[in-house]
């Protein structure tokens, strides 16, 4: 299982955000408020703007929050301006990894990162070091537990999806950026319950983590920069072992 899928696995059976709701919320809101700057109020226009909303109602966010956020976003109300900045750098063991950031403040921030992977024994590279190793693709989670794999998989081609992966307790349905929302939206339709849908950077290969040591310390990187505040995602290419990761969690 890759990177992205396992921390993503990994975080839930943590409980990790139904703990952390508050900081979703924070995060989504800045999504929404830069991508309503980028590309206008209207989620019908905007397909940065509509993914973001989409994740917002998936969390149970207030309408009212929602709509605070694009207006601040689009200047009628007033509000911070974020900047976006991708770090990209190398974790123990050699894994690659891609932080997308948010902020307001670029000095705390590329500081706090860099802190991270020094403390990790990972150490924070040039602007497209290790970037180049990963395709930003559209990804859906579906729980295996809810529907069938060839039903999944008909259904997913059918709406576009380039492919459908099985993993241990999910299927990955992969889709072109273009095609992410038409995909999405097909298969809200059909009644598909989602565990996650996005835009996400996958990793073209996967780096194997077999020791234990270097597999901790990897997970905690992954986990400091999940919790920093002007952080909004993390992916990297790294393989542990499902008995070695059942250990770690």
């Amino acid at each position: 299982m890759s990177g992205h899928s396992k921390w993503s696995t990994i975080k839930r059976k943590k409980g990790a955000i139904d703990a952390k709701r508050g900081k979703i919320f924070t995060r989504l809101i800045k999504e929404i408020t830069v991508a309503a700057r980028s590309g206008g109020g209207d989620p019908e226009g905007n397909p940065r703007l509509r993914t973001a909303i989409a994740a917002a109602k998936s969390e149970n966010m207030p309408k009212d929050n929602i709509t605070r956020a694009i207006k601040k976003g689009t200047g009628e109300i007033a509000g911070e301006v974020y900047d976006e900045i991708l770090y990209e750098g190398y974790g123990p063991g050699g894994v690659a990894v891609l932080v997308e950031c948010l902020t307001d403040n670029r000095n705390r921030t590329v500081a706090d990162v860099r802190h991270y992977f020094a403390k990790s024994n990972g150490n924070l590279g040039e602007s497209g070091c290790v970037n180049w190793m990963f395709d930003k693709k559209g990804l859906i989670l579906v729980d295996k537990e809810t529907i069938s794999e060839d039903e999944i998989m008909d259904m997913a081609l059918e709406a576009g999806a380039d492919d459908v992966v099985e993993e241990e307790s999910e299927y990955q349905i992969l889709t072109s950026v273009e095609d992410f929302e038409d995909v999405r939206g097909a298969l809200e339709e059909k009644g598909v319950k989602f565990v996650d849908a996005s835009v996400s950077m996958i990793p073209q290969n996967t780096v194997e983590v077999a020791d234990e040591k270097v597999a901790k310390s990897l997970l905690k990187l992954m986990e400091n920069l999940e919790d920093h505040d002007d952080v909004q995602n993390v992916y990297a290419n790294f393989d542990i072992d499902d008995e070695l990761m059942e250990q770690l969690s």
